[in-house]
């Protein structure tokens, strides 16, 4: 199958990668550069010395080489792994664990022939591989390979065969979404190939890992497939980080078997006396109480339902979810809202001092509680309703009552806190917690007034206030479309993505996990920075947010049953994007002219029905709605110009192929 705009795809074409450059050497190497390309060549070590091969992408899998001559039945070839320039070592890997570095891993190579790392030392992420000869003698390599283990649950051909494609008239927004892509197949792994803790959690029962072991053994989930935080590390499930990733992978390869997989881990460890949901997934052993983590597996439950429309799944799970629910509504206390224990509940997304009536658990809950409606409904489990809507009512009263500054124009964290938080202003638009319009539009200027030259900054992540977290900038992107103001957001993904993907200590193809305000790559709450992923679902954002947002293209009731093509292109005057659900495609496609003019191609799936929304056109004339296939109707309108103000609806559309045409008069 060809996929739209495929030459953005950054996936391989083949489960075999040969190595693309040579970056540097030290000690005796000679033909280092013979061996890159796919070739067979001879890369000579004499002595002690290495070479350092850049796939000039992040990439991950298992390392081989095919031996021609080797001195002596003692040697071997030394490995070493990084994401980054900024830790490439002769001696050591970057950092899987928490703390140090990881150790060289080493292939015996004690004679001619084909040699390979074992499959529990497949990288999960690199970019950089240095091959270290660390003792006297010659080895002789033809060939280098690495086996591509990432999206194990696809056929070869299959690697490339996105469901999704986006594209408009920036190369760098195209650049962006299509990383956010492949740092989620990066992300997606086998399961039995999980959980990268190992020498910091000690996971091997009766054996003392020493700090800078690593490899990856630990099954995670069923199935095949399991989608994870960073294709380095945890490489564990996280509920937070599905948030982001789970509609960036629905608007690009559909893979909702592994968000299953990832969701039917989690509820399997839901505790089975209170109905408290795991912080993290199977592997990480700590039982760490997080409140808003707990309300994402909800979400994670409530998202794969609406994009999949899978009943049969969420009424197997109606049960564990209501007693998740109730978990977090028993938290409610005389204030209307939910009151968050730091003693017990602190653990959020590394961000300091969650406790107290906090504006961002408060307002993932309203959000928990209003989704959660909707799936009562589609399950006809209706007698919970009027109690759970008392509750989200009460949140919302009492949220902008007591937490709301004014003067501000923005949430404190809450009761005791003057900080107005990054994730809990940019959760109140999401969530819709806000009262009117004029707040969202406050929010937005008052987080977009905090930008530096490398991003938004999240002031709650850390006590010196310098962490950019593109996980919550995700949610802040949302608020500046919901706030009305495309160009604000699309100008954040310029700054915060674009440094994300040019930077050259960034890998030119994956979304980094966090970073400092400075451009430093030192995320505040790590001692170690090479611990930092530079392949994190939870910095995909733009993807989804290009395609629901940008192009407009958005799913009103499971599935896609009803829809909306509402785009919103900001400074952009073209953009071409599609997706599929189970069934079949939704596509728009729109420009702009700079007279105020407008031509859209849009189509949804036969027995659907929808709206199409449009800035209201710049310029007077006819508007022509044509229904091409299926569908209708058609229809003709004459427009008055009003320009930069609403926007022109049409409703009672049916699933079809259609034309839009606006031409000033």
């Amino acid at each position: 199958m060809a996929t739209k705009y495929n030459q953005y795809i950054l996936m391989p074409s083949s489960r075999t990668l040969s190595l693309v450059t040579v970056f540097n050497s030290t000690g005796t190497v000679s033909g280092a550069s013979s061996v890159t390309g796919g070739k067979s060549g001879s890369l000579t070590f004499d002595g002690i010395s290495s070479v350092t091969f850049d796939y000039e992408k992040n990439i991950a899998g298992v390392v081989s080489v095919e031996v021609t001559k080797s001195s002596g039945s003692d040697q071997r070839i030394g490995v070493t792994f990084s994401e980054s320039s900024e830790w490439i070592s002769n001696e050591h890997s970057d950092t899987t664990g928490n703390v140090g570095f990881d150790d060289m891993v080493f292939i015996d190579t004690p004679s001619a022939g084909n040699f390979s790392l074992p499959r529990q030392l497949g990288r999960g992420a690199f970019r950089y591989v240095t091959l270290v000869h660390n003792s006297s003698g010659t080895v002789k390599i033809s060939k280098v390979n690495t086996q591509f283990i990432a999206m194990p649950h696809y056929a070869e051909e299959a690697l490339q065969n996105y469901t999704g494609y986006f594209h408009c008239d920036d190369e760098l927004l195209n650049r962006i979404w299509y990383a956010g892509a492949y740092t989620l197949n990066l992300d997606t792994i086998d399961p039995k190939n999980g959980d990268a803790l190992i020498a910091v959690f000690n996971n091997t029962p009766g054996v003392q890992v020493p700090i800078g072991t690593w490899y990856y053994n630990y099954t995670i989930t069923n199935g095949t497939s399991a989608l994870v935080d960073g294709a380095k590390r945890d490489t564990l499930v996280w509920p937070g980080d599905m948030a982001i990733a789970v509609p960036s992978t629905v608007v690009s390869t559909y893979d909702m078997i592994t968000v299953r997989n990832d969701l039917d881990s989690l509820f399997a460890l839901q505790n089975t006396t209170t109905g408290r949901l795991p912080y993290a997934g199977r592997g990480f052993p700590v039982d760490q109480q997080s409140w808003t983590y707990h309300m994402y597996s909800l979400l994670g439950a409530a998202n794969y339902f609406i994009y999949t429309g899978d009943s049969q799944w969420l009424s197997s799970m109606w049960n564990k979810y209501k007693f998740g629910l109730n978990f977090t509504l028993n938290k409610i206390d005389d204030s209307g809202m939910m009151y968050v224990d730091p003693k017990v509940a602190s653990a959020d997304w590394l961000r300091a001092g969650m406790g107290a009536h906090n504006i961002e658990a408060n307002a993932i809950l309203y959000h928990t509680i209003n989704l959660s409606i909707q799936l009562a409904t589609a399950l006809n489990d209706t007698a919970p309703i009027p109690s759970w809507q008392k509750y989200a009512n009460g949140i919302k009263t009492a949220a902008n009552n007591r937490l709301w500054n004014e003067t501000m124009g923005m949430y404190h964290d809450n009761d005791t806190s003057s900080l107005a938080p990054q994730d809990g202003n940019s959760w109140a638009v999401v969530a819709n917690l806000t009262l009117n319009s004029s707040q969202i539009a406050s929010i937005s200027s008052g987080l977009q007034a905090r930008w530096g030259s490398y991003g938004a900054p999240a002031p709650e992540a850390s006590q010196n206030k310098t962490a950019v977290s593109p996980f919550i900038s995700g949610f802040e992107l949302q608020a500046h479309f919901l706030a009305e103001n495309a160009s604000r957001a699309l100008e954040l993904m310029r700054l915060e993505w674009g440094f994300m993907l040019n930077d050259p200590r960034m890998t030119n193809s994956t979304l980094i996990e966090g970073y400092s305000s400075d451009g430093s790559i030192h995320y505040p709450p790590y001692s170690t920075d090479s611990r930092i992923s530079h392949a994190h679902g939870w910095s995909t954002g733009p993807t989804s947010a290009l395609t629901f947002y940008v192009a407009g293209i958005q799913l009103l009731s499971p599935v896609g049953k009803t829809w909306i093509i509402a785009p919103s292109l900001g400074n952009l005057t073209t953009v071409d994007a599609g997706f599929s659900t189970s069934l079949g495609l939704f596509s728009a496609t729109t420009n702009l002219t700079s007279d105020g003019g407008i031509s859209m191609e849009f189509e949804a799936p036969a027995g659907t029905s929808g709206s199409v929304n449009v800035p209201h056109p710049g310029c007077s004339g006819l508007l022509t709605l044509q229904c091409q296939q299926g569908g209708g109707p058609s229809a003709q309108f004459d427009v008055v110009a009003q320009e930069g103000v609403g926007r022109f609806v049409i409703e009672g559309l049916t699933g079809g192929r259609y034309t839009l045409n606006h031409t000033c008069s």
